[in-house]
């Protein structure tokens, strides 16, 4: 344990180190004075085991999380309660959701992309790169959610797959720990002087079986549990790459897998990107022995989501049934109905969209879309007269103000 603990501290076995020798590969690549810098001995990062630890919360601290633990229960079912268990909008809802918390989770890594262009990205149009890489993490959230039942080394490995299998220069790492050393900050040419060292990949599979055991426990409070568990996670850094979107989208799972949420994805990370420093601080001192930031960053992150979640939700709400007063005069059982709900986790869309998602015909899927812009729900964004693509711009309209306001916490 950590012996300099501060009183509003919640002690954990600090990281300890081991040291190795370095030689930096193809030193030809790099200036000799930092072949000489990084040739030596290195400390590499040996993560304590948690599967046996016992929090000790002070009262402050277990109430903050049980308010925030309440908060994030009383946003999933204003979801349920808004939209109605059987509304075929909850599982776009949760869709949007989902993708709002992978580019929150990827602006952390400095992968910013609009709503706009990974509405297109989703369908094949528009050509951000950011956006293609983020949708990755789209997929290593549904990943995540579809695998909570089970959360193992396999689920885990799944998650990662789907998140790198399409990011260009990495898709041979996708879904496989790492074998060889990874670092943080510092130089190119090796670890010496880096901020962070991880472990030496021969660690990683022990310490990913005592992680899902800590997972796996009944007796530790939800928030706790995920914040512990995220931490511990970034500290073993697995892969090669993607171990932050992965840290978070293992997040979720948790939070699915206890049960605490289960008709919505939570926009946890727009809260931890309101302040980064301080998130990237509380992972440090977790490190050091000190489970305390960590844990309540995750409470503070939990009361943004449920509250810019919350709002998120309604207005999108509202621009459903906005579209549905537009939609006034158009036959009940046209397709421009079946169409509408899918609209708000899909706000861009086109034929080929249409066709695979709710197998329309051609024919029945341009009917729709026709219908929806000459009601002014859509907009034909193209001018073209293949290809073309429709957007909703309400929709589109809310997620940009919702991560503006994001934008605008984090600036205070």
């Amino acid at each position: 344990m950590s012996t300099h603990a501060a009183p509003d501290s919640i002690p954990i076995d600090a990281v300890l180190h081991e040291t190795f020798e370095w030689t930096p590969r193809a030193p030809e690549m790099f200036s000799r004075a930092e072949v000489q810098r990084q040739t030596g001995p290195y400390d590499a990062t040996i993560t304590a085991p948690i599967a046996g630890w016992h929090p000790l919360l002070s009262g402050v601290d277990s109430a903050d999380v049980e308010d925030a633990t309440r908060q994030l229960v009383g946003f999933d079912r204003h979801a349920q309660r808004t939209l109605g268990t059987g509304s075929p909008a909850l599982g776009p809802m949760t869709a949007i959701l989902l993708r709002t918390e992978s580019a929150s989770s990827s602006q952390i890594e400095q992968l910013t992309t609009s709503p706009k262009q990974l509405a297109l990205a989703e369908i094949d149009e528009g050509d951000k790169a950011n956006a293609l890489t983020v949708i990755g993490n789209v997929r290593a959230m549904e990943a995540a959610l579809q695998l909570a039942d089970d959360i193992s080394e396999k689920s885990i490995l799944a998650m990662h797959r789907a998140l790198l299998r399409h990011q260009a220069g990495l898709e041979h790492e996708a879904g496989r720990f790492r074998q060889e050393q990874v670092w943080i900050g510092g130089d190119n040419a090796g670890p010496r002087g880096a901020r962070f060292i991880g472990p030496h990949h021969d660690r990683i599979r022990g310490a990913i079986v005592d992680l899902i055991a800590f997972i796996g426990r009944q007796d530790v409070s939800v928030l706790v549990q995920v914040a512990v568990a995220h931490a511990q996670f970034e500290t073993i850094h697995p892969f090669v790459d993607g171990n932050g979107r992965t840290g978070r989208a293992l997040a979720q799972s948790i939070l699915r897998n206890t049960g605490l949420v289960g008709s919505t994805a939570v926009p946890i990370s727009a809260g931890l990107l309101v302040d980064t420093e301080r998130y990237f601080a509380a992972l440090g001192a977790y490190r050091t022995g000190d489970a305390g930031p960590i844990i309540r960053e995750f409470a503070t992150a939990s009361r943004i989501a449920a509250t810019t979640g919350t709002v998120l939700v309604d207005d999108l709400v509202e621009q459903l049934e906005q579209s549905r007063e537009q939609m006034k005069g158009i036959r009940a059982d046209a397709a421009a109905w079946r169409v509408l709900p899918h609209l708000v986790g899909q706000p861009a869309v086109n034929t080929k969209y249409l066709m695979t998602r709710l197998g329309l015909g051609e024919m029945a899927a341009l009917r729709a879309l026709g219908a929806l812009t000459e009601h002014e729900v859509l907009t034909e964004t193209t001018g073209r007269g293949r290809n073309r693509v429709w957007q909703h711009r309400g929709i589109l309209g809310v997620l940009d103000a919702y991560a503006a306001e994001i934008r605008r916490m984090s600036a205070r």
